[in-house]
């Protein structure tokens, strides 16, 4: 099941050759096409290294039968300001954001509401100083600015070098994270972790100082599976459990249910001839998002398309399709909470 070659960084494909390789597999019939989903996780960009991936892009994949009704945006370095205080280059990622969710909202691209959460990024390492760069995405977000992300993934091993910015070590812990992260509670702002699951202690820490904030964890926590942890899943598991039951000791947080087409995880979808076929993504992405459930409950879970980063290992309509046969058992309140309840409930949209 998993990939034996050394991990050396993200994989990369050019737009016209991951096309062609999503289609050499019929797309499949979308499950339980009239279940409201809103989607709590995906990125748009434009940049030569990454291609593009803007508003027609991402309602093509969301055109798969599936009912998207809504959306949230998540951080990716898109669009920073090119001028200005350094401090302040995140805001443009939020006005960019913004328009575009401002034409989805016109109706003349459909009926799903894109980008209605914009998640954005300030750097909390700036202490009590980043409360002004807050201030001014939430300015600027139109009323759609719910939060900001600030990644901490990192790893002694090679695994810690294919980061988009430098992370030190249990960054989380510093002083001056923490002052600045008081920022974000004072404004009722959430907060999305993206780190990797020896972190996840750092992460409980912070949410048990900061028990009125609203934090999501991102990723089912980041399981690693590759450089050193390649082929390791089945001895990582027990601990990767025991990390996430203490977290979910903590009310006021969240777990997004995805992310596990990154190649981090050490899945080998992407070096396949063909995309797998959902009953195939169900099956290895069960042991990571049913442990989730259980430990958090429905209500502080939310599935998560992670696109177009998760598009390396499948497309759009079978990473759905994946999601409800894992959930296929679950009754029609559960399956609220799932596709669309605690997102809305947790970014504070309209309830489908």
């Amino acid at each position: 099941m998993f990939s034996k070659k050394p991990f050396t960084g993200p994989a990369t494909r050019g737009d016209i050759d991951l096309k062609s390789w999503l289609r050499s597999r019929k797309t499949e019939v979308a499950l339980e096409p009239d279940l409201p989903i809103i989607d709590p996780h995906h990125h748009l960009w434009q940049v030569q290294s990454r291609g593009t991936y803007l508003i027609e892009e991402v309602l093509a994949d969301m055109s798969g039968g599936h009912n998207i009704v809504s959306s949230v945006f998540l951080e990716c370095r898109a669009m920073y300001r090119a001028e200005g205080p350094k401090e302040f280059a995140p805001v443009g990622e939020v006005e960019f954001v913004n328009g575009i969710a401002a034409m989805a909202a016109s109706g003349n691209y459909g009926p799903t509401r894109l980008c209605e959460g914009i998640v954005g990024h300030a750097d909390l390492m700036l202490g009590a100083k980043v409360g002004e760069v807050l201030d001014e995405e939430i300015k600027v977000g139109g009323g759609r600015f719910k939060g900001i992300r600030h990644s901490t993934p990192w790893d002694p091993s090679e695994v810690g070098l294919h980061t988009s910015r430098y992370v030190p070590p249990q960054e989380l812990l510093h002083p001056k994270l923490r002052e600045g992260f008081k920022e974000l509670v004072k404004r009722k702002l959430t907060y999305d972790a993206w780190l990797y699951h020896p972190q996840i202690r750092d992460l409980t820490d912070l949410a048990r100082a900061n028990p009125d904030a609203t934090i999501i964890l991102d990723h089912v926590g980041g399981f690693l599976g590759v450089g050193p942890y390649q082929g390791q899943q089945a001895a990582i598991m027990p601990q990767w459990k025991k990390d996430m039951a203490e977290l979910a000791k903590c009310p006021n947080v969240n777990v997004k249910l995805g992310g596990l087409g990154m190649i981090v995880f050490g899945f080998d979808f992407h070096e396949r001839p063909q995309p797998p076929s959902s009953a195939e993504l169900a099956e290895a992405w069960r042991p990571y998002i049913e442990p989730c459930i259980e430990m958090f409950g429905v209500d502080r879970c939310m599935f998560e398309s992670n696109f177009p980063p998760d598009k390396q290992s499948c497309g759009y309509t079978e990473l759905w399709n994946a999601f409800k046969i894992i959930s296929k058992g679950a009754s029609a309140a559960e399956k609220k909470a799932l596709y669309s309840g605690t997102a809305a409930r947790v970014y504070s949209l309209r309830v489908p």
